[in-house]
């Protein structure tokens, strides 16, 4: 399917600057490139929102710990890992 795509003057320019120094071999190479980093962000933005649901979720069910007990554990696992390693 061809498809045409109007990128204003700046972004034009973008791309054929570069096709120029060799950086892609075509404008649609350009084009390809962009599309899938967006597919890729949109996909990491889908996980972070089920991430962000799946969360949500565990505080409505009162699956929560309080946060000074989250942080005294991680203080406790980085003071051992700092020891283990002579520092």
């Amino acid at each position: 399917m061809a498809s045409s795509a109007n990128l204003g003057d700046r972004l034009e320019g973008y791309v054929s600057e570069l096709v120029k120094t060799g950086r892609y071999n075509s404008r649609s190479e350009v084009l390809r490139e962009g599309v899938r980093l967006v597919e890729e962000r949109e996909k990491r933005l889908a996980a972070l929102d089920a991430a962000i649901t799946r969360g949500l979720a565990d505080v409505d069910a009162g699956r929560v710990k309080p946060v000074e007990e989250v942080a005294e554990r991680l203080r406790a696992k980085y003071r051992k890992m700092a020891e283990d390693r002579g520092l």
